[in-house]
């Protein structure tokens, strides 16, 4: 599979491990950062189109669907 530069949203990652959502979202977009982050952890509230956040549970699993932002 190639890199999609439209995609914004990974949705069918939430359930899977940090690695390999993180790893996934790296090779759609290789063109973001990727950013690994406790539920809850403080943010600050900005936006930014090269960057996309994914949010663990306390299990290491995606906890919500990983968004450009």
């Amino acid at each position: 599979m190639s890199a999609s530069p439209d995609k914004s949203s990974w949705p069918e990652l939430v359930g899977v491990m940090a690695t390999p959502a993180a790893t996934q979202i790296a090779h759609d977009r290789p063109d973001v950062a990727v950013e690994v982050l406790p539920q809850g952890a403080p943010l600050m509230p900005d936006y930014n189109s090269k960057r996309v956040r994914v949010f663990l549970d306390l299990y290491g699993i995606v906890a919500k669907t990983p968004v450009i932002g």
